[in-house]
């Protein structure tokens, strides 16, 4: 089992949840966060003043899901995700050691 961990921008986050339910994956979590790469932010003019956004606004998307299906995960991510741009994000693959579904009690593989 492993946890593919994405951060991409926010207005892609439709599209990639439409492509991870065409591939069967029907559960994700998603946390709005900030951050930079290799960008290092923006300047932006707010009322004439010029300023520096230092981080920008990303969403990370993690989803568990069988270590088989790891690879179609990550495509159909970078395959949605994708602008072409500075930022489009990463993808990070996580090894679950032991997962527990807390309604039903049923562990690892039967608990995705």
């Amino acid at each position: 089992m492993k946890i593919v961990m994405a951060i991409i921008k926010p207005f892609k986050l439709e599209e990639v949840r439409d492509a991870l339910t065409g591939i069967g994956v029907h559960g994700l979590t998603v946390t709005e966060v900030k951050g930079y790469g290799r960008q290092k932010g923006h300047t932006e003019i707010y009322r004439g003043a010029e300023y520096a956004v230092s981080f920008l606004p990303k969403l990370k998307i993690e989803v568990a899901v069988p270590s088989d299906q790891v690879a179609k995960v990550v495509e159909a991510i970078t395959a949605s995700a994708k602008t072409g741009q500075i930022g489009d994000g990463k993808i990070f693959v996580f090894q679950i050691e032991h997962a527990v579904r807390i309604r039903t009690g049923e562990t690892d593989a039967d608990a995705l």
